[in-house]
């Protein structure tokens, strides 16, 4: 399997080059040649596998340039440190399914993705003695996920930028208390989307990047966007097993698109509608929302909500999808996003709407609904939803209809202690490694929101 931009299709890259790569040269986002469709056999064949068997099975048919030997060794590593043996859990009410994808070491559903990250770059790293700089911006979990995912880890240095002051309590100290060389948290006076571009322009400066050995971390590396694929094909294999029903729908609260675009290419690969289709869930930063519902794509003001992970105007992985979308067409790609650039909007017509809306559902859900929901869901379950999980509740049982439902518990509830508390009407125990965050010393650099700004400490900072 070789990778290809979504803007140009003038080369082609290995696997190992497009982890390494991050954003493609032409500033377009790397995607694989094409999507495999796995066959009925093939789909009886994985539908009992462990979860690291599935994923060995699922990377295979994208990976191409590294041995089984070498990719199996680097999944049981990247998942030994999870509280679970499975990777991920699920809990069901009837025919409401929560899948747990939070027993991870930051307790958040991007430690899937980056245990894995980590343990590849090191792996890769070692092989060519090269070294690299990680650099990312992070809405809330992605900065810790990806910080634990490489700290201590060999020829790697890791520079993460979230919005100063934004993001939960919990999750600032679970980045800002690892201690160690070599990690760097940035603290930006600006939004997740001010993060997000200083970033994008950092590595769209071509000679800087080659300079300094840039690598990204977010989710435009696909290989986050493939280790995501996985828990889809996992949970439906089982929810549909006991269900005995072929069809299922699945409710996903995102901000930035990559987990639900993983969930597009797993629906892509199970094929005939297995997953019917999914539940694009929001806050009031509603951009996506209004783009399956309306057509319309515009940048509005981010407002601070109580799922700040999800306070995001403009989703970095929305390219990918619309190259799909287009069929597969860099140019029309290109012309898009470059319209998007200069206007801050896209605009799609009602046609055009219809054929989003054979993949996805969406609504957005306010502050007061993500609160109800966490309370009401408590009464009748005794369980407890973390702020972005219920905002994927609250919009999966608008649209369950008559399909099994399962919805995406992205993070412990434990990293939203007050948003989660003041739904319930008193104080939750926390699990005792969280606690133990307030007493450790932190180490964070606020900076204004300019690239160059970010430019030079990366300068001062890179391992070269």
């Amino acid at each position: 399997m070789l990778y290809v931009s979504t803007r140009k299709r003038a080369f082609h890259l290995s696997f190992k080059d497009t982890v390494f790569e991050g954003l493609a040269p032409d500033g377009g986002l790397l995607v694989p040649e094409r999507i495999p469709l796995l066959t009925k056999k093939e789909i009886e064949e994985l539908k009992d596998l462990t979860y690291q068997e599935l994923a060995f099975r699922i990377f295979s048919l994208y990976v191409s340039d590294l041995s089984p030997g070498e990719l199996r060794e680097i999944i049981y590593k990247s998942y030994q440190s999870f509280r679970t043996s499975q990777v991920v859990a699920l809990k069901n009410w009837g025919d409401l399914y929560i899948l747990e994808l939070f027993h991870g070491p930051t307790w958040a559903f991007k430690d899937i993705a980056l245990q894995f990250l980590g343990v590849l770059f090191e792996k890769l790293l070692l092989e060519t003695e090269r070294k690299i700089n990680l650099l990312g911006a992070t809405s809330g979990d992605t900065g810790s996920a990806a910080i634990y995912g490489v700290m201590d880890k060999k020829n790697i240095a890791i520079f993460i930028l979230h919005p100063y002051q934004k993001i939960s309590e919990i999750q600032f100290l679970m980045m800002t208390t690892v201690v160690r060389p070599r990690v760097y948290n940035l603290a930006i006076e600006g939004t997740f989307d001010d993060c997000q571009a200083i970033v994008k322009s950092i590595f769209m400066d071509l000679p800087f990047k080659k300079k300094y050995s840039l690598s990204a971390i977010n989710s435009i590396n696909w290989a986050r966007i493939m280790a995501q694929m996985v828990y889809y094909l996992w949970a439906y294999f089982r929810v549909t097993e006991k269900e005995k029903k072929a069809q299922v729908r699945i409710s996903v609260p995102t901000g930035n698109f990559g987990d639900i675009f993983a969930g597009y290419l797993a629906k892509r690969m199970l094929g005939e509608d297995r997953i019917e289709r999914l539940i694009l869930a929001t806050n009031e930063n509603d951009i996506l929302a209004r783009w399956v519902n309306k057509g319309d794509y515009s940048v509005k003001e981010v407002i601070p909500t109580l799922s700040p992970s999800m306070d995001i105007q403009v989703a970095s992985n929305f390219e990918r999808y619309l190259y799909y979308f287009y069929e597969e067409d860099p140019d029309k790609t290109r012309e898009s996003m470059e319209r998007f650039l200069r206007e801050r909007k896209l605009s799609f017509s009602r046609e055009e709407v219809q054929k989003i809306q054979k993949d996805f559902l969406s609504s957005a859900v306010t502050q007061e609904e993500t609160l109800e929901t966490i309370r009401e869901f408590f009464k009748e379950t005794n369980y407890i939803l973390d702020p972005h999980t219920a905002v994927g509740v609250r919009a999966g049982l608008k649209f369950k209809d008559n399909f099994p439902l399962i919805c995406l518990a992205t993070a412990h509830p434990a990293k939203f202690p007050e948003t989660v508390n003041k739904a319930l009407g008193f104080n939750f125990d926390l699990p005792e490694e969280i606690k133990r965050l307030y007493a450790l010393p932190k180490k964070f650099e606020v900076l204004p929101s300019e690239v160059e700004r970010v430019k030079s400490f990366l300068q001062d900072k890179a391992l070269i």
